[in-house]
């Protein structure tokens, strides 16, 4: 087996000076036990306990990753090493205090899909394109079930206003319609991860790409066109025109993680005003020469995503500093509560006495 097949190049080729062991790239986790392929074939693997459980100094694999092994012939192999990784799109981990949670991988390009009939929602695009241009690779936005809708350009103009710097891209696995546009990205050796909820057709586009049945398809519920999680774990899939996917199960919730680096390239029409006010260290309040007020006041910058950048921007505070962010926020409580207290010790001076006049 040729792992370059699998996406190995020379970005990871260079992290195996000075390191022991077989390179191989996981292709689906289940809890404890990882699936990859390598060199051999395809087999399964466990983590090394004293390298990922008693030291701590590696990584967890998840979808995508290229690790290290000592290739058991006869049965699980051990994963040694986790490979530095090129791209990761990850989340707040849905299980209380647990942190982060590594979704994918080692991916070029990251296909946000939303279908264009109910479940097309322009603040869950704003959250994935957030957390895609986050993951260091190139994010599309993939409008679905172009055929179940009459028109569909109006939503795909208000996709674009979001998806700032993306193509947008309305499909339909019945008609055919804007397959050829996806083709372009299918290169040998590269890797696309789909994200999007359940329900917006990312197994019916995954076999509309590959030419075959390779992924199940359950119907959507006909009360709310909600689907049913066809796809159970994260799964890496080699297409015959070399192309990688990483289909991924349909999450209900996207928690903002580190986004720093995302946030300024999803809300780059915000950006452009960031650091051009009077003040440095402005807040974008009420202070005199703000240029985010300024822009909103002139129709340069929409109201509504400067609240959209402002929510998203506080939700990754809480999730990768917690601490802070219970403090910031008590803090913030205590300020109201003292300027709460001053108006009505103002308010009380202001009574009348009893002669008719104030005390």
């Amino acid at each position: 087996m040729n792992l370059t097949e699998y996406g190995w190049n020379r970005f990871f080729e260079i992290q195996l000076q000075n390191t022991l062991g077989m390179p191989a790239r996981v292709t689906a986790v289940h809890k404890e036990r990882y699936e990859i392929v390598c060199g051999h074939g395809f087999t399964h693997a466990r983590l090394k306990s004293a390298v990922y459980y008693n030291d701590c100094a590696e990584a967890f694999p998840t979808t995508g990753d290229f690790v290290l092994i000592q290739h058991n012939p006869g049965g699980d192999s051990l994963i040694v090493k986790t490979l530095e990784r090129k791209t990761l799109f990850s989340r707040r981990d849905p299980t209380p205090g647990r942190g982060e949670q590594a979704v994918a991988a080692n991916f070029d390009y990251v296909f946000i899909m939303q279908s264009l009939n109910h479940d097309f929602n322009t603040k869950r695009l704003e959250r994935y394109a957030t957390q895609a241009w986050q993951s260091g690779a190139v994010p599309v936005a993939v409008m679905t079930k172009a055929d179940l809708v009459e028109d569909f350009h109006e939503q795909t103009r208000a996709a674009a206003k979001i998806a700032r710097g993306m193509e947008v891209v309305a499909v339909s696995v019945v008609s055919k319609l804007g397959l050829d546009a996806l083709v372009e990205y299918l290169k040998p050796g590269k890797t696309i991860v789909f994200l999007g909820s359940s329900g917006v057709g990312k197994s019916s586009l995954v076999n509309a790409l590959a030419g075959e049945d390779i992924m199940a398809v359950n119907t959507i519920r006909e009360d709310d066109s909600r689907g049913r999680h066809t796809t159970t774990h994260r799964q890496l899939l080699r297409l015959q025109s070399g192309a990688l996917l990483i289909d991924t199960p349909g999450m209900r919730e996207l928690g903002m993680w580190d986004v720093s680096a995302g946030l300024g390239e999803a809300f780059a029409d915000v950006s452009e005003f960031l650091g051009k006010c009077r003040f440095a260290d402005c807040r974008h309040e009420s202070e005199p020469g703000c240029a985010v007020r300024g822009a909103i006041a002139l129709g340069e910058l929409p109201a509504e995503r400067w609240q959209s950048y402002l929510r998203l921007q506080k939700e990754a505070k809480y999730s990768s500093d917690r601490p802070a962010a219970l403090r910031e926020k008590k803090q913030w409580h205590k300020s109201i509560a003292k300027q709460n207290k001053q108006l009505q010790k103002n308010k009380a001076r202001k009574l009348p006495g009893p002669f008719g006049r104030e005390d």
